[in-house]
């Protein structure tokens, strides 16, 4: 409870990864939330602009779940990018709406990133998620984030979706700044919790499926498998990634996910030798 408190009233520092191509709308919205948050707790934020990043599009070969990440042939500037990942307290999210998706800068930077989700690793990170619509889709893209955020380890500590048609009305202008006070508020009590919430049934079968897997392909997917047994995910009694509580009912559902998971695997691997 000591460390929860001194982490709060430190400055936390706040890496926004920012999907938007320009200073717009999204950049903004950042902006009105982070002087929300400042009026609570000191706080740093870094924009990284993933338009001025060396970022390379994934080239779909695998090597990162076989082999880890630095086996990618793209020589770019991801690393960078991770260690800023590691040293924040928690990441913002941000992306405004293309296309009814994510930004196609958003949307590389996830692709790069896939790794995490078979060797999740921010599990001592929140995560905030927000986009912006200028009609709509936002609903879709914040689903999406949490979604991908949720699956790399962070504790999600908060959304917010705005409208934001140009000219923007004031009826809506009033209700974005209640969304964006409201959305502070949560991400700051979100900072001031004992500990995480336990995870959801999804959650859980999400391990267990993984776990299933992942036992089978040592040899196919060599990385993958050391990570999780180094992590001691495969050890008896293990319920979720971390010593969490986790319902009864969800571990029982994900126990029997789990026995399907490796049966599939082991049924498409003899297959694959015969």
């Amino acid at each position: 409870m000591k460390d929860q408190k001194k982490q709060v009233f430190n400055i936390l520092n706040i890496l926004v990864i920012m999907g938007s191509p320009h200073k717009g709308t999204t950049y903004r919205a950042c902006e009105e939330l982070r002087h929300c948050i400042e009026q609570e707790i000191p706080v740093e934020f870094e924009y990284l602009w993933l338009m001025d990043v060396n970022l390379l599009s994934c080239k779909g070969c695998g090597l990162c779940f076989t082999r880890g990440e630095k086996s990618c042939p793209n020589l770019d500037e991801s690393h960078l990018i991770e260690q800023k990942m590691q040293q924040a307290d928690a990441i913002i999210f941000a992306s405004p709406v293309y296309a009814l998706n994510v930004t196609g800068q958003m949307k590389v930077f996830i692709d790069r990133f896939s790794y995490n989700f078979h060797r999740p690793q921010f599990f001592d990170k929140k995560a905030f998620i927000l986009t912006t619509t200028a009609i709509l889709g936002h609903k879709d893209v914040l689903k999406y984030l949490e979604m991908v955020a949720g699956l790399w380890g962070f504790d999600i500590a908060g959304k917010m979706g705005l409208v934001t048609p140009d000219p923007l009305p004031d009826y809506r202008k009033d209700e974005n700044q209640k969304v964006i006070k409201k959305s502070a508020k949560k991400f700051i009590s979100a900072f001031r919790q004992e500990r995480r919430k336990s995870p959801s049934l999804k959650d859980v079968i999400i391990f267990h499926g993984q776990r299933g897997s992942f036992r089978q392909l040592k040899d196919i997917s060599p990385f993958d498998y050391h990570y999780w047994k180094d992590n001691g995910w495969f050890e008896d009694g293990i319920n979720y990634f971390i010593d969490i509580p986790v319902n009864p009912l969800y571990h029982a559902i994900g126990m029997i996910v789990e026995w399907f998971s490796a049966r599939q695997v082991q049924k498409d691997l003899r297959e694959n030798l015969g």
